[in-house]
């Protein structure tokens, strides 16, 4: 399989979009380990912390499920970004600093387990918000291990001064460990954010050189449009001459126009293609689903097909929506198809397939006839380069030139006979509103 242009590349949008459902799905599922090994600490070393109340086994179970619900709800997002994570953590981190004091409300040990689910918050805050923010929650979660050990010396014993001194020694390792995570990553989202402007230059002078090199193949082939246009000229001429005499027959005379008329014809669409070839591509992206893409992609195709015994097959996803230039890429799409039915002949199959991910839409159409010869095959994304008497040598040009426009690009992933596969990937085809939001701080 031919590599991709650009198939190894970073794409902006995937710099663009932190996965942060990622990130909160981490955090419940630490929570629900450590939840489910404090519940069985209470079930295996009963005898030695003490058996707990139901309370506090009540609280464990019942915080347990709420994770639970939580992991679910994030797993049935497509995608989660700061925003939506930021609104899931402030809830889940003051149900966290809650739940502690109510686990130290109804613990009757001088040395609480539970501390242990003080991190969590700490660190969800450091990950989402700013240096005030993560503060805040630091000393919320100090002010909870205080309020465990005023409880517990208030209603059963006085604590030690080492014991108020390991109390202290917590909160020291929690703002410690804050203040370090936050740094950390505040200095990931800002090489993230350079990284982004990086690769937008990046685009940039890749679009910036393509075009160039479409002008210099433009200029390399403009002999070739000449000859092409030179032609169909030349027998327009002639057969204009022959017609305005006035010895010709009447029968004669009307083949005459008629050539004249088909060649005009001929030159007008070498025109239109050349102009479209030229243009740089303004894309007017718009939602569309896959499926009806592909469909009326198929329609259109069968059209050409007309009597002939050739099956033509699709498949997609199903409501998948697609953030793209529907028209140019149904129009490369139609050129991939017509020329996979002139590829076939008389009798075989044309398939139109496709499948999506979180950073590509890949479009394959696979044809059941012969393998493109060698020299054909080096030189057929070439502008102006035909293998058809009729044909004007732009189209599957202007195919590749769509999908390089959406990030992507065309070429012949399978090559053998029965199995001819051009394969069109569009990288730019999801719908981000949001730009990176890296080095937003809480002020």
């Amino acid at each position: 399989m031919q590599a991709n242009a650009t198939g190894d590349a970073v794409s902006l949008r995937d710099v663009q979009s932190y996965d942060y459902r990622k990130q909160q799905t981490a955090f419940c599922i630490v929570t629900l380990f450590a939840l489910g090994i404090l519940l069985l600490l209470h079930t295996v070393f009963a005898s030695v912390i003490g058996e707990p109340s139901l309370a506090v086994l009540v609280l464990l179970a019942l915080n347990f499920l709420l994770r639970l619900v939580e992991l679910g709800w994030l797993q049935s997002r497509e995608r989660v970004t700061r925003k939506i994570a930021q609104m899931d953590g402030i809830p889940s981190s003051m149900g966290h600093l809650f739940l502690v004091i109510l686990l130290a409300w109804f613990s009757t040990t001088d040395h609480s387990p539970y501390q242990v689910l003080l991190a969590i918050p700490v660190l969800q805050a450091a990950c989402l918000f700013g240096l005030l923010v993560t503060s805040a929650t630091v000393v919320a979660a100090s002010g909870t291990v205080f309020f465990w050990m005023y409880h517990y010396s208030a209603l059963y014993q006085q604590l030690s001064p080492i014991d108020y001194l390991e109390g202290g020694m917590l909160t020291l390792v929690l703002a410690l460990t804050a203040v370090l995570i936050w740094f950390l990553v505040r200095v990931l989202r800002t090489h993230e954010a350079a990284l982004s402007s990086a690769l937008a230059d990046l685009g940039a002078t890749r679009l910036q050189l393509a075009n160039e090199e479409k002008l210099a193949a433009i200029g390399r082939f403009a002999s070739g449009i000449a000859h092409e246009i030179r032609n169909p000229l030349a027998m327009i001429l002639s057969a204009l001459a022959t017609a305005i005499d006035p010895e010709v027959e009447p029968q004669e005379r009307g083949e005459m126009f008629a050539i004249a008329r088909h060649q005009a014809s001929r030159l007008e669409t070498l025109t239109t293609d050349f102009l479209q070839y030229a243009r740089p591509a303004d894309l007017k992206r718009a939602p569309i689903l896959v499926d009806e893409l592909l469909g009326s992609v198929e329609s259109l195709t069968r059209l050409r097909v007309g009597e002939r015994p050739i099956e033509i097959a699709c498949s997609a996803p199903v409501e998948q929506v697609a953030m793209i230039d529907g028209s140019l890429v149904e129009a490369a799409l139609l050129n991939l198809t017509l020329n996979a039915v002139d590829a076939v002949g008389g009798a075989g199959k044309v398939l139109i397939r496709a499948d999506a991910s979180d950073s590509v839409l890949r479009i394959e159409v696979e044809n059941s006839g012969e393998p493109i010869a060698a020299p054909h095959l080096e030189r057929i994304f070439e502008p102006f380069y035909t293998t058809k008497p009729a044909g004007t040598g732009l189209g599957l040009a202007m195919a590749k030139a769509t999908a390089q426009a959406h990030g992507g690009d065309l070429w012949v992933s399978q090559n053998r006979k029965g199995r001819v596969t051009f394969t069109m990937e569009l990288r730019d085809w999801r719908d981000f509103k949001e730009m990176p939001d890296g080095q937003n701080t809480d002020r």
